[in-house]
């Protein structure tokens, strides 16, 4: 794709993200990498609804700004996960309701912060890590992140929200749908008994999708 469609496709993104109310006001940022190797970003202080794809951040892969609005302050967590998943075509970081209310959740497991509900879940995340609290735009988080993201395609900052990668912009939206509706499953559940996916079936998934996920 060309720089030009890509800018569209992360504007049209962002709309239906903030439409569906995965993202408020200016919370949250999007990247993606562009095919000379930069990255394409939300500007700080924008909201995901009325993005214009000529103002978008344009920054290099150590985070200096090249081009556009002046880019998100946590453009830097994005370029840690990118250095660490070469694979990765596109980065969403969200303050949606279900995910942004787990990471307030004490005693989560910092290991993997759902338990595997769905299949669905295990294919597409895999395990959700746990980043401890910093305030945003700390350098810290992109340290926390650069840790974790060679193993985990997805993060949870705590009392902030999810890191979501995927090998494009449009897979890093499946992805984060599928994170928060099963964050969602999980607080409808929580109260009740639940079943989870079995030791061997998580094991069966991971080796049949092995390499897509």
């Amino acid at each position: 794709m060309t720089e030009f469609s890509l800018r569209l496709e992360m504007v049209k993104i962002a709309k239906s993200m903030f439409e569906r109310g995965y993202s408020s006001g200016g919370a949250g940022n999007l990247s993606l990498k562009l095919p000379d190797g930069n990255l394409l970003a939300t500007p700080t202080n924008t909201s995901f609804g009325d993005l214009d794809p000529d103002r978008l951040s344009k920054v290099d892969p150590d985070g200096n700004h090249l081009d556009g609005d002046k880019p998100s302050k946590e453009v830097l967590m994005h370029i840690a996960m990118y250095r660490q998943r070469p694979q990765a075509g596109g980065i969403v970081h969200l303050h949606s309701p279900y995910l942004t209310a787990l990471s307030c959740v004490d005693g989560l497991d910092p290991a993997n912060c759902l338990p595997p509900i769905t299949p669905y879940y295990v294919m597409r995340v895999g395990k959700l890590p746990l980043i401890p609290y910093f305030r945003p735009g700390s350098p810290r988080i992109a340290e926390e992140v650069e840790k974790l993201a060679a193993g985990h395609g997805s993060v949870l900052l705590a009392n902030h929200g999810p890191v979501i990668s995927g090998k494009s912009l449009r897979e890093a939206m499946f992805n984060a749908e599928e994170l928060e509706e099963t964050a969602r499953l999980y607080f409808i559940l929580r109260n009740g008994p639940m079943r989870t996916l079995t030791d061997d079936q998580v094991a069966e998934l991971e080796q049949v999708f092995k390499g897509k996920m």
